[in-house]
């Protein structure tokens, strides 16, 4: 064949020696495209396996399956094509003395990308100890939002405004998990300093009562609903205090329908929920004041 002519030519290489290498180049790829797909398959499988049917909810499992895919695919991808190249490039000469100056290359560039090693420790930290997943909400480094990806070197928060925060690993020296294990809302409510405090505090009770016991809510909830009782007497209302604890996640709309649903209930019974007022005299240009 003539292109086989020109390239043995080239390289200064017999044909079929050129043949077979060729036919090696082919195999290596193929062998790499072939290992890429059973990656994918395992880290679809790994997300199987964790899914529990539920869509309206993410259990720890679950968030822990989707991270341990999303790296598998990422770490997979990369670890695969670079022995693939290192494998093709070896067809053609021997890679041995590359290796070896690469490595010294490697120790030197080391010393000026501490930066880089240190977020890659401290990822494989995160993943060891399972620090915090994709789907978890948490706040680090003066920022909070939902994971939406992890790797070694970088963790994506996704804040309420949509905003996509990249963070380096290495920056993250204090993690708060907002939605691991459990979750507990806080809602405090004011009350006039006119109105029956104890009766204030019936009404609460029985709200956050009929609140646990909701068929849409009880199973978003873990455990009754506690009214706390008087938390503080502030300027303009006496503060009573409520806590929701919850399954992770679901604190703040169980927050927000709680507020909507005493509010509601106040209103039926005529208790008022005060607000700042402020007394403004006005007097006539010129007159005196008494």
């Amino acid at each position: 064949m003539p292109i086989l002519e020109r390239l043995s030519e080239f390289f200064s290489v017999d044909a079929a020696d050129l043949v077979r290498a060729l036919i090696r180049l082919a195999a290596i790829w193929l062998l790499a495209w072939l290992c890429s797909r059973l990656v994918r398959f395992v880290a679809r499988r790994i997300v199987k396996a964790v899914d529990d049917g539920d869509d309206t909810h993410l259990s720890v499992r679950e968030k822990r399956g989707q991270t341990v895919a999303q790296l598998l695919r990422s770490v997979g991808r990369v670890v695969i094509i670079l022995v693939a190249a290192l494998l093709s490039l070896n067809i053609f000469f021997d890679i041995g003395p590359l290796l070896a100056g690469a490595g010294i290359l490697g120790l030197a560039i080391s010393f000026g990308a501490q930066s880089l090693v240190k977020d890659v420790i401290a990822g494989f930290f995160i993943l060891f100890e399972n620090q915090f997943a994709v789907g978890d909400v948490i706040e680090t480094a003066g920022k909070s939002g939902t994971v939406e990806r992890m790797t070694l070197r970088v963790v994506m928060l996704r804040d309420l405004r949509g905003v996509l925060h990249i963070i380096p690993n290495g920056q993250m020296t204090v993690v708060s998990n907002q939605t691991r294990g459990w979750a507990r809302a806080v809602v405090e409510v004011g009350v006039s300093y006119e109105v029956d405090i104890d009766r204030a505090l019936e009404v609460f009770r029985d709200e956050a009562a009929a609140f646990g016991k909701d068929r849409v809510w009880e199973h978003r909830l873990d455990g009754v609903p506690e009214v706390l009782g008087v938390e503080s007497l502030a300027e303009n209302a006496v503060l009573i205090r409520t806590v929701l604890r919850t399954l992770p996640g679901e604190q703040w709309a169980a927050a927000r329908e709680f507020r909507r649903r005493l509010k509601a209930r106040l209103d039926r019974e005529e208790i008022d929920i005060p607000y700042p007022q402020r007394t403004v005299h006005v007097r006539p240009h010129g007159a005196q004041l008494p």
